[in-house]
């Protein structure tokens, strides 16, 4: 009420004027040190996310040296404790850019040592490092406003978000060879950013959300959520990028998608070890690489012994084939380009680029 009232009766033009100077000194404050880490969201997640760590902290606790930023430093404190318990959920719920747990998980942030300007973290670029250690100075030794900082911050991660809200294509009435000519694009474009690897995943799992309900060898059986990118399949308990399960929670049959790289003798060995335990039925290993025909005869070797000493049947195959003899089953091919770009949409890993990259494959075909 009392920021308001301080305008109550003042002419129309006054107000405008006065908000719109507050709005360009907060602009000002963009140096370009400011700039270049907004302009960095992407790639430079972990400086994003200590840096807003450090301002809240701040504004929290003013007479905190917020340059130490571990509690074991003489006047230090938790930097990762209040980014791990605060700053990553609240960046996560706001579908900002996070990290998967912590900022101070990074290796060139987490050094038992001052963020003054000598700190030798390897933050890449060195532009990156230089902007985030100057960004902490000016607010520590030059009294600068560590509140008009994150509002810019704030401001442009919402700007960066909406923009990203992409309204994704999705095509009618393609033939099966126009839908892997455009997933061959869509896998194999050049990219600036991180996640093309999840794109071929996504394709088998959109596949495969529809073989689980028309296939009848799929009766009964479930197909478990994918899980996130950054998780490991050791960590998880999981056997492949995707699993199917039968009504009492056993593994039915699984997947694992390579992109770019060749299935040899050591992925299979490296994937029965993952499944050996389990009474699995098939094991696939799929890739958007060419066939090593070098190895071959070794790889066929490896699949008919753990066939023999297992029982499951492992195949090795091209993502794209495999993509092609799996549409060929289907009723309607609408409901796995349905289901690919609704996963394009939703899943964490894929970036602006990616979905920008998709409407203009189709665009390009229309």
């Amino acid at each position: 009420m009392r920021a308001a009232a301080k305008y109550k009766n003042k002419p129309y033009r006054e107000i405008l004027q006065e908000i719109y100077q507050k709005a360009l000194a907060i602009v000002n404050n963009a140096s370009s040190d400011l700039q270049f880490i907004i302009d960095n969201f992407e790639r430079g997640k972990g400086v994003l996310t200590v840096l807003i760590t450090s301002l809240v902290h701040k504004l929290h606790n003013p007479e905190q040296d917020i340059r130490l930023h571990q509690d074991n430093m003489r006047g230090g404190y938790s930097g990762r404790g209040i980014d791990t318990k605060h700053i990553t959920p609240f960046m996560k719920a706001m579908e900002f850019p996070a990290m998967a747990e912590s900022g101070w998980l990074t290796r060139s942030l987490e050094q038992n040592l001052p963020y003054d300007l000598n700190y030798p973290g390897k933050i890449t670029p060195k532009e990156l490092r230089k902007a985030f250690l100057n960004v902490l100075d000016m607010v520590q030794n030059q009294n600068k406003s560590p509140e008009k900082y994150l509002l810019l911050l704030f401001a442009k991660l919402v700007e960066n978000r909406e923009r990203k809200k992409v309204e994704l294509a999705k095509p009618t009435n393609l033939s099966i060879s126009a839908i892997i000519h455009y997933l061959k694009e869509h896998f194999e474009a050049s990219y600036s950013s991180r996640g093309a690897s999840r794109l071929p995943t996504l394709a088998i799992y959109a596949i495969y959300q529809c073989m689980i309900k028309e296939v009848k060898r799929f009766d009964g059986k479930v197909l478990m959520p994918l899980e996130e990118h950054t998780s490991s399949d050791k960590s998880s308990g999981r056997v492949g990028d995707i699993e199917v399960r039968d009504a009492k929670g056993r593994i039915f049959e699984a997947v694992e998608i390579k992109h770019g790289i060749s299935i040899g003798t050591q992925l299979i060995r490296d994937a029965y070890e993952k499944f050996k335990s389990h009474p699995i039925e098939r094991y696939y290993l799929l890739t958007t690489a060419d066939e090593d025909l070098a190895d071959m005869e070794s790889v066929n070797k490896e699949v008919s012994r753990i066939l023999k000493i297992h029982g499951c049947q492992v195949i090795v195959n091209g993502i794209y084939p495999s993509l092609k003899y799996y549409l060929r089953l289907l009723h309607n091919t609408y409901d796995f380009i349905d289901n690919y770009v609704e996963s394009l949409k939703t899943d964490k890993t894929i970036k602006y680029e990616h979905k920008l990259k998709w409407n203009e494959i189709v665009s390009q075909h229309l």
